[in-house]
């Protein structure tokens, strides 16, 4: 998660100076880095309530940064380029978390 959050910056500093440009990168730049610091809080937990908690976060927050990226792409900001394997690795892990996520909710149930 983190090393998808520092790919992101280049790709930031690189949007034309435009003012949606400006609102983009700040919502990106946020989005992804919350999902990292997210996984880390949810690696870290002292309960499996409390990773479920943190693991929805960080999932919700990778799913906003895919939807930023998505817009830059959508928008022409930047060449596709320099943005599908970016994109690519922000929907694997968006499906990751939500996969993590569905499996320990269904395992507090059980239990």
């Amino acid at each position: 998660m983190k090393s998808l959050a520092y790919r992101i910056v280049n790709p930031c500093d690189a949007l034309p100076k435009k003012k949606i440009s400006k609102v983009i990168e700040d919502q990106l730049l946020r989005s992804s880095f919350s999902a990292a610091a997210n996984y880390r809080a949810a690696c870290k937990a002292i309960s499996k309530k409390a990773f479920v908690y943190k693991l929805s976060i960080a999932f919700e927050e990778a799913d906003e940064s895919l939807f930023w990226l998505e817009g830059i792409q959508e928008l022409k900001l930047l060449p596709v380029e320099k943005l599908s394997a970016i994109i690519m690795e922000a929907n694997e892990l968006a499906s990751i978390l939500a996969a993590a996520r569905k499996t320990t909710q269904a395992n507090l149930k059980k239990s």
